[in-house]
């Protein structure tokens, strides 16, 4: 690596789907640009992933994050058919629109196509990309970011100025230290559900250069995942998942249902993070069973039967055959069996009746009266924070007085203020702030 200065366009710090899709945009625009990843590969936590989906309007994505950031929230519902149109125009398949989740829609592509794709637009295109290279520092001159100081796995050391700095290292997730002080108090407990190099690099690079953070108590993405099974391969971020978990009853340790379960997995994993231990008990019927837990969650994916594939890997399972053989649960799982069995015949005499369930259930008030029961232990699997650096919607990072720091952007998961105990889709967000940085690089 070159120890002298030089100076390009746009110097993007993480080569994920953020940090890609500006690159590639930027370069095409004909900017410079250098892309510093720490990684040994591009593509970070989207290689893993689908689909870009968010919410089809602005009425939706109020009603589903109604504390998100307004101007970003408008601006994620307003560019995202624009995102859509690049991947398309860079040769790679955007499959037509879906429902996601019962309220958006999105469109499945191969990530992995992208990714490849949007490193070779980068390279062909005379930029550089620099892999296994850490960013030091922030370079600040008269307020403004200018460029940055690089390390790499050799020690070789540079310095890159740059017109604008983008920070795009996909969140602080990977650190035990940053999830207990702004996700959780016992964010630490949960398992991370994504690539292990996104540590709070951007975080850290952007607060010492003065930008902004938040929310506060905003929670993080995950989901819910059999407690006790690691993770032994990134295949087994989707395949692990409980996504089912919307048409099943959730019981934690006191044997008590806490939180209306079919307003989204994703949810659910923040509500359990909150219980005794973090951990709770997930029962199916057979009508789950066969609706849900071998089913697709999405149009499209690969089916896996979660349940066996829970038990064949060593997880806290249970096959009851009928309500009365739950209250047979292990004594060492911490359930008390009989009042098991009874919160779920509880359940289905309220389901059954005109009368209201507390807590409620919103889509899918059908009881739980069709044996066997499958039964999983379960906890909570961060994928990113929804805490992080304050941008506005032209991805600009903001000072603590609110106005952008000249010279320095943020897109991706590095950024917070977007999402708050809610969510829409973070592939869609990394995609439309990724492209909007490039055209805010061009601008500078």
């Amino acid at each position: 690596m070159r120890a002298e200065a030089e100076r390009v366009d746009l110097l993007v710090i993480g080569a994920g789907m953020a940090g890609l899709t500006a690159a590639a945009r930027a370069v095409r625009a004909g900017l410079s640009v250098a892309v510093a990843e720490v990684g040994p590969d591009v593509g970070g936590s989207a290689r893993f992933a689908g689909y870009a989906w968010t919410a089809p309007s602005h009425e939706v994505m109020d009603r589903q994050n109604p504390r998100g950031d307004t101007a970003l929230k408008r601006a994620l519902v307003d560019r995202f058919d624009a995102g859509i149109a690049w991947i398309r125009s860079i040769g790679v398949e955007a499959k037509d629109a879906q429902p996601i989740l019962g309220f958006g829609r999105g469109h499945q592509f191969d990530t992995n196509h992208y990714a490849d794709t949007c490193r070779r637009l980068v390279l062909e295109g005379g930029g550089e990309l620099l892999l296994e290279t850490e960013t030091e520092r922030l370079l600040v001159e008269g307020g403004a970011v200018v460029g940055a100081e690089l390390c790499s796995a050799g020690g070789g050391r540079r310095r890159i100025s740059a017109g604008a700095t983008l920070l795009a290292t996909g969140g602080f997730q990977g650190d035990l230290g940053l999830r207990t002080e702004h996700v959780h108090p016992y964010a630490d407990r949960m398992r991370l559900r994504a690539n292990p190099h996104s540590r709070g690099a951007g975080y850290r690079l952007a607060t010492a250069a003065g930008a902004a953070a938040g929310p506060a108590d905003a929670g993080f993405y995950g989901h819910l995942v059999p407690t006790g099974i690691p993770f032994a391969d990134p295949v087994d971020f989707v395949d692990l998942t409980l996504y089912y978990s919307e048409h099943a009853l959730l019981l934690n340790l006191r044997n008590e249902r806490f939180t209306d379960e079919t307003l989204g997995d994703h949810l659910t994993a923040m509500a359990l993070l909150d219980q005794p231990e973090s951990r709770g008990l997930l029962i199916a019927d057979a009508r789950v069973f066969r609706d849900w837990i071998g089913g697709s969650y999405v149009e499209g994916a690969v089916a896996v039967d979660k349940f066996a594939l829970a038990s064949k890997r060593g997880g806290r399972v249970g096959l009851a055959e009928d309500l009365d053989e739950l209250a047979w649960l292990p004594e060492e799982w911490g359930y008390r069996g009989e009042a098991v069995r009874d919160a779920v015949r509880r359940f289905n005499k309220q389901a059954a009746g005109s009368g209201s369930l507390t807590p409620g259930r919103e889509f899918d008030r059908l009881p739980l009266d069709e044996p066997p029961y499958y039964v999983i232990e379960t906890e909570p699997a961060i994928t990113f924070p929804f805490h992080g650096v304050r941008i506005d919607d032209r991805a600009r990072a903001l000072g603590a007085d609110g106005r952008p720091i000249p010279g320095l952007l943020a897109a991706g998961s590095d950024t917070g203020g977007l999402w708050h105990r809610a969510y829409a889709g973070g592939l869609a967000s990394a995609l439309v702030f990724g492209l909007t940085a490039a055209a805010s690089a061009a601008e500078l």
